[in-house]
C-alpha cells in the first residue's frame, strides 16, 4: 500500500497520523524541524503538540519533504499562512506530470491573496505541472480526543466524488465517521469563519456574561458565517451541518479550543503580543479575522462579530465595548440573510 503523507506535525497533524495508522495505513509524518522529527522517532511521542499519545509503529516521522513525494493522498495540516510554501516544497519534489491528491485539514484563508486552501492547491499544482484533485477535511474534532479514540464525526468535501469517497473510506473507523460532501467552498469557509466567533465566545465566558450572551453569540455567529459562505457559492445547508454548526459549537464551548482560550486571555486584559508569546499553538482566528474582514468587504457581506474581533485584537477596543456596540446595532428581522 502507498503510504499516506501528512504535512505538519502539530497537534492535528499528529492526531491524523495516529488515526490513519489505527485504521491500517503506513504514514509519513513531516515536520519542518529536524529536532522534532528525531524526537518523534526516538520517543514515539509528540510531547510538544500532543502529549501523552503514543505514535503507532507504522508512523514514520521525517523532516525531509522528499520522503513524502511518493505518498498518496497528501494531507496538508499546517497553518494557512504557511500552506502554499509547504505544499509547493513538496510538489517541487514530485515528478512533473504525476497526478496528486491533496487533502486540506487547514482551517483558514491565505492572508495575502485571500485564497481558500483549495485555490492555493490548484494554483500550485498548475504551477508545477501536476494534475491534481483536492478535498477538504473539516468538522468538530479536537486532536487529543480523536487520537484517544473518542467517537468523532467530520466531513470530507471534494468536487471529485470519487476522491471524497476514497478519503472517507481510507480514514473512517470505529471511532471516526466521515460524511462526504461536494460543497468545498461551504466547508472551507465554515471551518475558517467560526474561529473569530470562538475568540469572541472565550471573551464572553471570561467576562462572565452568562449563557444568554453565549447562545446569542453562537446563533448570530452562525448567521454571519452562512451569509459569507452563500455569497461565495457555498450551500446554505452545509452551515447547519458538521462543518458549520457542529464545528462552531465545539470551538465556542470546548475547553480545548485554542481560539476560545485566546478570548479568555483577552478578557483578562492580555494583549495580542502577550497571548501569542505564551504558546507554539496557532489560533487561526487571530490572523483570519483580518482576512475575513477583507473577504466579506469584497462582496458587501456584513459580519459584525468578526468586525468587532478585528477591533479588539488589532485596535485596542475592549471586549465590553464590543459587546455593547453589537447590542445597540440597528434592529433587524432575524430572517434577513
Amino acid at each position: 500500500m502507498t503510504p499516506i503523507g501528512i504535512l505538519g506535525a502539530g497537534s492535528w497533524g499528529t492526531a491524523l497520523a495516529v488515526q490513519s495508522a489505527r485504521v491500517g495505513h503506513d504514514v509519513r509524518l513531516w515536520t519542518r524541524r529536524p529536532e522534532l522529527a528525531d524526537e518523534l522517532t526516538r520517543e514515539r511521542r509528540n510531547e510538544t503538540y500532543l502529549p501523552g499519545v503514543d505514535l503507532p509503529a507504522s508512523v514514520d516521522a521525517t523532516s525531509d519533504l522528499g520522503a513524502l513525494a511518493a505518498c498518496s493522498p497528501i494531507l496538508v495540516v499546517v497553518p494557512s499562512h504557511g500552506f502554499r510554501k509547504v505544499l509547493a516544497g513538496l510538489l517541487d519534489r514530485v515528478p512533473a506530470g504525476r497526478s496528486v491528491d491533496v487533502i486540506s485539514a487547514t482551517k483558514g484563508i491565505e492572508p495575502e491573496s485571500l485564497a481558500r486552501m483549495s485555490q492555493v492547491a490548484e494554483e500550485e499544482c498548475r504551477r508545477t505541472d501536476h494534475p491534481g484533485r483536492f478535498a477538504v477535511l473539516s468538522g468538530p474534532s479536537f486532536a487529543v480526543e480523536l487520537a484517544a479514540g473518542a467517537p468523532t464525526a467530520a466531513v470530507v468535501a471534494s468536487e471529485h466524488e470519487s476522491l471524497a469517497k476514497a478519503v472517507q473510506e481510507a480514514l473512517s473507523g470505529p471511532n471516526l465517521r466521515l460524511y462526504s460532501s461536494d460543497d468545498v467552498v461551504g466547508v472551507e469557509l465554515g471551518g475558517t469563519a467560526k474561529n473569530p466567533v470562538a475568540i469572541a465566545a472565550g471573551a464572553v465566558a471570561g467576562l462572565k456574561m452568562g449563557h444568554n450572551t453565549l447562545a446569542a453569540l453562537i446563533t448570530r455567529g452562525l448567521h454571519e458565517i452562512t451569509r459569507l459562505g452563500v455569497a461565495f457559492g457555498g450551500k446554505q445547508r452545509t452551515f447547519s451541518g458538521l462543518a458549520g454548526l457542529g464545528d462552531l459549537v465545539l470551538t465556542c464551548t470546548g475547553g480545548l479550543s485554542r481560539n476560545r482560550r485566546t478570548g479568555l486571555l483577552l478578557a483578562q486584559g492580555k494583549t495580542l503580543e502577550e497571548i501569542s508569546g505564551q504558546t507554539r499553538m496557532v489560533a487561526e482566528g487571530i490572523r483570519n479575522c483580518v482576512a475575513l474582514d477583507r473577504l466579506s468587504s469584497s462582496r458587501d457581506v456584513e459580519m459584525p462579530i468578526n468586525e468587532q474581533m478585528v477591533q479588539i485584537l488589532y485596535h485596542g477596543k475592549s471586549p465590553q465595548q464590543a459587546v455593547s456596540d453589537l447590542m445597540t446595532r440597528e434592529l433587524k428581522s432575524e430572517a434577513d440573510l
